[in-house]
């Protein structure tokens, strides 16, 4: 098992010498051997490690225990965890999605915002093996092209899944050898889920027919994967032709109109990718939908997409734009400079005191050390403002909080509604993303301690 993820990691540079790598951990016994074995690894490979857990408030005294578990042995063994707690059905009613779906939205958030924070260069992930043998049969049981059939990739930008090669009778072996902790998921054995009726159902089945099951899909959805990547390339490299208007995408309707069927549904994924978070949970029929519309003469059509985008021909253009009016913005509050202040009727809280700076990297997410005179009378927890900029460390130079609200994939309706502390002579600090590196405290210098979170 250690020489197959050290296969896959150089591979894929899953993890960087040097770099700083976020494990994403739920408790169970997949992603506590991640975490073993990426500790494990950490001082030959010569990267720093961290980890996160996200409570989705979802399994009760279970779910309370799998966060314990976690903390408790990253604290044991040296490793700063970051756990946020969520209420996965209220998201769920509110954005009107899935439970599942509106999980692995907040707790794809929760670790992107964390490892940001804490300047990690990559989000581990546990996806194993026989995760990606189920992902193939869910996608062709629903139907799907070479994207959904490649499976799940190794490597999505800076998602990485060291155990993608790894079955899961492997990874127990690996877990009662090291003596690992982790708890068993109730909700793995309920059969009203597809993924679990494929497991418990139809891959047993396959697997007599074929003992190298897993081994058989993994070869099979790696030569897809190789051509999915060289049509997707191709797809790229058209809509290099879009360009942005505002938050929005434009493109000539020519342009994808006139690409080869292989690749015209890949660039339209391709677009509403650049629009949103890299996700688009977009079927065939959906893609297909827009390239009609590409090809089509209403010069005025609409197609409705999934997460609150649309496609719309405007004459001779296409436009990708999202339909959701955004929340309106929160009323301004002082921030008290030794108590805790809300930001309104968001859920964002701040809490701030005096303190010493501690060493480099012993804060954590939403931790933040200002120096003195960087706070006085004057600051205020407000919306963003038009022209507000802010300098983050490690990330070269200053951007407009508009331009970084865009970048990180912020969904407009949601901007105006993530607090800035700033006062007279610009912004202090952004909610979820740090403060301003000219308004830093040094270590060993006196501080505020200025604690952002998000309630339940």
């Amino acid at each position: 098992m250690l020489e197959a993820v050290r296969a896959l990691t150089a591979e894929y540079d899953m993890l960087p010498r040097g770099g700083k790598v976020l494990c994403a951990v739920s408790g169970g016994v997949d992603s506590m051997c991640l975490l073993h074995l990426l500790h494990t690894l950490s001082a030959e490979g010569g990267f720093t490690l961290a980890a996160a857990h996200y409570h989705h408030g979802m399994r009760g005294a279970d779910a309370d225990a799998d966060a314990e578990r976690v903390a408790g042995w990253c604290a044991g063994h040296g490793i700063p965890c970051a756990v946020e707690r969520g209420d996965v059905y209220a998201e769920a009613t509110r954005l009107g999605l899935g439970v599942e779906e509106t999980g692995r939205l907040l707790r794809y958030d929760f670790l992107r915002r964390t490892a940001a924070e804490l300047g990690c260069g990559r989000i581990a992930t546990a996806h194993n093996a026989d995760d990606n043998l189920e992902t193939l049969l869910l996608h062709l049981v629903r139907g799907a092209g070479l994207h959904g059939l490649a499976g799940i990739p190794p490597r999505r930008g800076e998602i990485v899944r060291p155990l993608l090669t790894v079955s899961r009778a492997d990874i127990a072996a690996y877990a009662a050898e090291h003596g690992v902790p982790y708890g068993e998921d109730s909700t793995n054995s309920d059969e009203r889920y597809a993924r679990n009726r494929i497991r418990r159902q139809v891959v047993p089945v396959l697997r007599q027919l074929n003992p190298r099951l897993t081994e058989s899909a993994a070869e099979t959805m790696g030569y897809l994967r190789s051509d999915n990547d060289y049509l997707n390339a191709r797809a790229a490299e058209a809509c290099r032709a879009a360009r942005w208007a505002e938050d929005d995408l434009v493109i000539e309707a020519a342009v994808i109109a006139g690409l080869p069927a292989a690749i015209a549904p890949r660039a339209v994924r391709r677009m509403l990718e650049m629009l949103g978070d890299g996700d688009t949970n977009c079927t065939a029929a959906h893609l297909k939908s827009v390239v009609e519309l590409a090809r089509g003469e209403d010069p005025s059509a609409v197609v409705y997409l999934p997460g609150g985008k649309l496609a719309q021909r405007v004459y001779k253009e296409l436009l990708f734009t999202t339909r959701a009016d955004p929340l309106p913005p929160f009323d301004p509050a002082p921030l008290k400079l030794d108590g805790e202040t809300a930001a309104g009727d968001t859920p964002w809280r701040f809490a701030c005191r005096p303190a010493v700076c501690p060493p480099e990297g012993a804060g954590g997410p939403g931790r933040l050390y200002l120096a003195r005179d960087a706070l006085g009378e004057g600051a205020v927890i407000r919306p963003r403002r038009t022209g507000d900029q802010i300098a983050l460390p490690r990330r070269g130079g200053t951007k407009t909080v508009k331009k970084l609200f865009i970048d990180e994939k912020v969904p407009r309706r949601e901007r105006e509604r993530i607090p800035v502390l700033a006062d007279r002579a610009g912004v202090i600090a952004v909610a979820g993303f740090g403060a301003d590196q000219s308004r830093l405290a040094r270590p060993g210098e006196p501080a505020w301690e200025l604690i952002i979170w998000k309630t339940e």
